[in-house]
């Protein structure tokens, strides 16, 4: 008798439900990275802020919802070391995703999943190619309806 894996699906709805799981963990590791990325970048704006400053001047840092005074010699090099800290987050996380977007891919591989446009985006997608043909007759229209207005070329007011 053969053994069966635990975590192999046993029908399509599971196979379909793994699926999305995994694409749902995807989806909230590139989350936190944005997120993470975001507070490095704050971090990296207070440090350009308080890094010419005297190193005795007061400054407030915000510890746990607590508003605390320190001075610029304090709070510099904590600053940078929370950076650091987000950065090296950050590196696990993207590597966190590349594992997972393998994983998904050999997933894919396995159970022939192919991912088709919905009805919705196949029609964008073709009013796209349309809109793209009639781009310079566009943009001359609403350049000299612009002219005709008194406004500069490509700033549109209302011409209808």
């Amino acid at each position: 008798m053969a053994e069966v894996d635990p975590k192999e699906p046993i029908n399509e709805q599971a196979v379909v439900n793994m699926y999305n799981a995994m694409r749902a963990e995807l989806n909230q590791i590139y989350s936190k990275i944005t997120e993470l990325e975001m507070d490095a970048s704050e971090h990296s704006l207070v440090i350009n802020a308080i890094q010419p400053l005297d190193q005795s001047r007061r400054c407030y840092r915000m510890i746990g919802g607590v508003l605390v005074e320190r001075t610029v010699k304090e709070v510099l090099p904590a600053v940078q070391r929370n950076k650091e800290g987000i950065e090296e987050v950050i590196a696990r996380l993207n590597e966190a995703a590349v594992k997972k977007k393998k994983e998904i891919a050999d997933f894919e591989d396995k159970y022939k999943i192919r991912i088709r446009k919905a009805d919705s985006e196949v029609k964008d997608d073709s009013s796209k190619k349309e809109g793209s043909s009639q781009g310079l007759l566009g943009k001359a229209f609403v350049d000299h309806s612009c002219r005709l207005a008194g406004n500069e070329p490509g700033i549109v007011s209302d011409p209808f």
